[in-house]
């Protein structure tokens, strides 16, 4: 049975087309309606995600600010250079022992503090036995069970992996569920694929209706090679900050060391990167195809002056390429 032979999924499938295609509405400009600013973090990874967001908070929070650092990859390394290596409990394991155990999570048993940051891992499933995403549902299920929505914070920052495309991780864009996106990227042809990713995941949900806007980009590990910017500028929005490319970050970073302190040479960095974050507006972000992406770059590099080459039947039959009798029937000229 095809779609248009069921008229309820049809009248839906019409009405979601009419929906996206409606001209999507400015993204608010003005301070949050609420206090607490949630900001869901996007990035690749290994893009360096959880070393601006331990940095970014301990920042914050050395200014004054109440801060809640929520890890939502499920490698839940988000808080691990917050912690000096040191692994804290996963929300979701956490819930998995106590349910078996017959009690109830406790706040304690989920959420830490360090620096004046409260932090904690949402975690995931092990490899093969559940759906990463679907824990990442469940994690804030368990959240708002814990009394989320009545928590005293100016600022909840989520650390989301961009380039997994499965429900649970566009939970913030989707739902509504935070203010403002920021993106973090390289100046690499894969970090700025998924921050473009990103951009058209918050363009779609506007287009439904939405309110999620993109903030800005970090540029991490910046070799001034330019890309990065150049793609900001492409989709309008802003560059919060650019980490350089250093060897004494990565080595601070190595061995979990905060450089997000006024005590370090990296202080003024993230003092401005702080500053930006809570004052920057959403934006709404303008997308770009693959080849708007791949111009970004020297075509050299990207493959751009490649020219592709269509297979034809012989060549994926290989050996077995013999013609064969044709079945068609040919009718002589009358």
């Amino acid at each position: 049975m095809s779609l248009d032979e069921v008229p309820n999924l049809r009248d839906y499938d019409a009405k979601l087309k009419t929906e996206a295609a409606e001209p999507s509405l400015e993204v608010p400009q003005g301070a949050p309606t609420s206090k607490t600013q949630i900001i869901a973090i996007y990035g690749k990874g290994g893009i360096g995600k959880s070393f601006t967001l331990a940095n970014l908070s301990h920042m914050m929070a050395e200014q004054g600010k109440r801060v809640l650092l929520i890890g939502c990859d499920p490698k839940s390394d988000t808080t691990s250079l917050l912690f000096g290596g040191k692994a804290c409990p996963t929300i979701i394991e956490t819930s998995t022992q106590k349910k078996l155990a017959g009690e109830e999570v406790a706040i304690g048993d989920v959420c830490f503090k360090r620096g004046g940051v409260f932090a904690m891992e949402l975690g995931g499933p092990e490899v093969g036995r559940g759906c990463g995403g679907r824990g990442i549902i469940h994690g804030f299920e368990l959240l708002e069970k814990l009394g989320f929505h009545d928590w005293d914070f100016d600022y909840v920052l989520l650390d989301f992996l961009g380039d997994v495309v499965c429900g649970g991780f566009g939970l913030p864009i989707a739902r509504d569920m935070a203010q403002k996106v920021i993106l973090v990227a390289s100046n690499d042809l894969q970090s700025l694929y998924v921050a473009n990713n990103v951009c058209s995941a918050v363009e779609y949900f506007r287009k439904m209706g939405g309110n999620v806007g993109v903030a800005g980009l970090v540029i991490n590990k910046d070799d001034h090679s330019g890309e990065a910017q150049a793609f900001a500028k492409a989709v309008n929005i802003p560059v919060l900050a650019a980490i350089p490319a250093d060897d004494d970050l990565r080595k601070k970073s190595a061995n979990y060391q905060i450089v997000g302190t006024e005590t370090s040479r990296w202080g003024d960095l993230f003092s401005g990167l702080a500053e930006q974050v809570g004052l920057a507006p959403p934006c709404q972000p303008s997308p770009l195809d693959q080849d708007g992406l791949l111009a970004l770059f020297d075509s050299k590099d990207t493959g751009g002056d490649v020219v592709l080459v269509p297979a034809t039947d012989a060549d994926m039959r290989g050996k077995k390429s013999a013609p064969k009798p044709s079945l068609e029937v040919v009718y002589d000229d009358v």
